[in-house]
């Protein structure tokens, strides 16, 4: 539908729902999760591989933008932009974390099939928000942040992993 002018007519951005800022929070809680362990794990910090500072500070990134993005005004050119940043720290983190093997003896383990479907469905993402798929980006989004951000870091704690250590050990 054209306006007077002969502009068309956005929809308006969808606002976050209750899923969505259930998402946001448990995102910055899971922020918090990880500076206080490394906050605790300070002494520590002189035997982190830089593999491993690499995927902390690219899914610290993603992690940090996931609540603005989820909350904030959605389709304007700041959305676009944080989203790409959002989407080079996604890429960047599983492009990372197939470097990160000393947990398994240098050999890959299941958690990096999460990686591989993080780098075929984080492109998915970016390109239905550039084609205008709102229905497709927003659930892909939500599937991404819930299995890739908030479920996968939840078991960066337990079984006896770095942050684990740090936080509770």
């Amino acid at each position: 539908m054209a306006t007077a002018a002969g502009h068309a007519k956005r929809a308006k951005p969808l606002d976050a729902d209750v899923f969505e800022r259930v998402l946001a929070i448990a995102a910055i809680i899971l922020l918090a999760f990880v500076f206080a362990a490394l906050a605790r794990g300070f002494a520590y910090w002189d035997r982190i591989p830089a593999t491993v500072w690499g995927h902390l500070a690219t899914i610290i990134v993603a992690l940090a933008l996931t609540p603005v993005m989820l909350l904030r005004k959605r389709g304007d050119w700041l959305h676009r932009r944080l989203g790409t940043i959002w989407v080079i720290a996604m890429i960047a983190t599983a492009l990372d974390s197939l470097l990160v093997r000393n947990a398994n003896h240098g050999a890959f383990s299941i958690i990096h099939l999460l990686s591989l479907w993080v780098l075929v469905q984080v492109p998915i993402i970016w390109w239905s928000a550039r084609h205008h798929n709102v229905r497709q980006h927003r659930r892909s989004v939500r599937g991404m942040v819930t299995g890739a951000l908030l479920i996968a870091g939840f078991f960066t704690f337990p079984f006896n992993r770095m942050l684990g250590q740090f936080l509770f050990g």
